[in-house]
């Protein structure tokens, strides 16, 4: 970033968790940032209010029926409104545009992301779903393009920050850390009486429903395993989970020399968000500063894959690779949703998952339209075992 130019930033998914906290990052950054999209499913409220805050070129609503009621409220501030799920991959062509926040949720990050690439606008990428679902696809296309992906995950910043400076050296083993969520400890027959309302407290970070659901599950953090496979390229087989239940440790790399780096912070998705946005400088924040003596302790322990099964059923997907971590991706979309809605239980939703993928046919070299009927059919899969 030049030190006259600001960035022009567009956020996908401006009123969701993360898209807020970018754009608190953003109001106290004016110097450095402008906002020139935003867009919003169907919380046309919010979307209203941020575009009259922020004064950007363009917001996207993706629900239609909330079209006229966007124009309407917009009609004297100068900001043009578009809306369905196409509008989102024109938007983000864009010429103002210099770098795409993507913070929507699951598998509708992907095809706008993919626009995005091909317009060589620079990712911020917050959607894990997007590499999780077609990370060999999206990181050749990037590199085609002369496009950086950096990434937002607490997790993935944190080996992003540990290898700046280090690119040139091997990885021997990259560590990811996991909360534990709120059922750490927890054995199969406590699990199966949990309730949403349970699964929804998150001991240590402030996130969605659908990614709250994931932590619990350990979903998360096997769909942040894939991502880090395609973000950094490193094979499964190098990628370790273990838990952290302080959330202090973002993250580590292990060197080929035996030499370890860690990002440490308190868990703020502030931090990661600023970073991406602002790399590569550091900029100054306000943000509450980590205190040793706050954390005399910090505890770690291996991960329960076998309580746990959707960490180990994300990590067969990876070693499978093809359309099997779409179809995982898809299936667990499925199920969150269902068990947010008191349509199933707790434990119900990794067996459902594991029997969509079985169901699904196996493709090992997958295009676009591959992952398209990939996602379509196990959604059909998952949804018919719910039913």
């Amino acid at each position: 970033m030049t030190e006259n130019k600001k960035r022009n930033i567009a956020i996908l998914g401006s009123t969701g968790s993360i898209g807020t906290q970018a754009l608190d990052v953003i109001a106290a950054n004016p110097d450095q940032f402008e906002v020139e999209v935003l867009t919003a499913n169907g919380n046309a409220d919010l979307l209203i209010e941020q575009a009259k805050k922020f004064k950007p070129n363009a917001v996207v609503i993706t629900d239609e029926s909330k079209y006229k009621q966007v124009k309407d409220a917009l009609f004297e501030d100068d900001v043009k409104v578009f809306a369905g799920v196409d509008s989102l991959s024109q938007v983000v062509e864009m010429e103002s545009i210099d770098m795409v926040l993507t913070a929507l949720v699951g598998y509708a990050g992907l095809k706008p992301t993919l626009a995005a690439i091909k317009a060589g606008k620079q990712i911020a990428l917050a959607n894990k779903e997007t590499l999780v679902v077609a990370g060999e696809l999206v990181t050749a296309l990037a590199k085609q393009n002369s496009v950086n992906i950096y990434p937002v995950d607490s997790e993935h910043s944190a080996i992003f920050q540990c290898l700046a400076g280090e690119w040139h050296n091997p990885i021997e083993k990259i560590i990811l850390t996991a909360s534990g969520g709120p059922f750490r400890g927890w054995n199969a027959e406590n699990l199966q009486a949990v309730t949403r309302a349970q699964a929804l407290k998150h001991p240590n970070w402030t996130m969605g429903a659908k990614i709250t659901i994931d932590s619990a599950t350990l979903m998360n953090k096997g769909l942040e395993v894939i991502e880090a496979r395609w973000l950094f390229g490193v094979k499964a087989d190098k990628i370790e989970v273990i838990v952290h239940p302080q959330s202090i440790i973002h993250s580590i790399v292990q060197f080929q020399d035996g030499s370890m780096k860690a990002q440490m912070g308190l868990p703020d998705m502030k931090l990661p968000i600023q970073y991406a946005l602002g790399y590569p400088q550091r900029l100054k924040s306000d943000f509450p500063r980590f205190n040793f003596m706050d954390y005399p302790a910090l505890t770690f322990e291996k991960a329960d894959t076998k309580t746990f099964r959707n960490l180990a059923l994300a990590y067969e997907a990876l070693e499978k690779c093809g359309n099997a971590p779409c179809a995982l991706n898809a299936a667990n979309e499925v199920v969150v949703d269902a068990f947010l809605k008191d349509k199933i239980g707790f434990m119900q939703m990794p067996e459902i998952i594991e029997k969509s993928i079985a169901k699904l046919q196996f493709i090992k070299a997958p295009g676009y339209e591959d992952f398209v009927h990939t996602d379509r059919e196990a959604r059909i899969y998952a949804s018919e075992l719910i039913n």
